[in-house]
């Protein structure tokens, strides 16, 4: 049993998504920053300070908050936006790949048949 979690533990897919998870939280601390700390202050004064996440409907003594999910909503949508346009540039910054070279098209159907009645009629002859 042990060889058999040794062996599927070194493949490489899985040391390759280990390593994706740990970069993966370690990128989105810093989304996460950056959206907190720069993005949403600049929302809120386009919008007048407004800040969701106080919103709540109040029923009883419960306390229903919506603003909290209207909140959680835009900042995935910022996130979102920005891990879209740092995707976007790093594949721009990939090498284009080479296009395969094209086989040299052969004769296309027609062209075959004129040549096999050619040579029909040549043998007729």
């Amino acid at each position: 049993m042990w060889k058999e979690f040794k062996e599927f533990a070194m493949q490489g897919n899985v040391v390759d998504l280990a390593v994706a998870v740990v970069i993966g939280g370690a990128f989105g601390k810093i989304v996460t920053a950056f959206v907190d700390n720069i993005i949403t202050p600049i929302i809120g004064v386009l919008c007048g300070g407004v800040d969701f996440s106080g919103l709540a409907i109040h029923v009883g003594e419960a306390a229903i908050g919506y603003g909290a999910l209207i909140q959680a909503i835009i900042d995935f949508l910022i996130i979102a936006f920005f891990i879209f346009l740092v995707v976007k540039g790093m594949n721009k910054m990939k090498k284009p790949e080479e296009p395969a070279e094209e086989e040299p098209a052969g004769p296309t159907e027609a062209e075959l048949l004129t040549e096999i009645r050619d040579l029909l009629k040549e043998k007729q002859n």
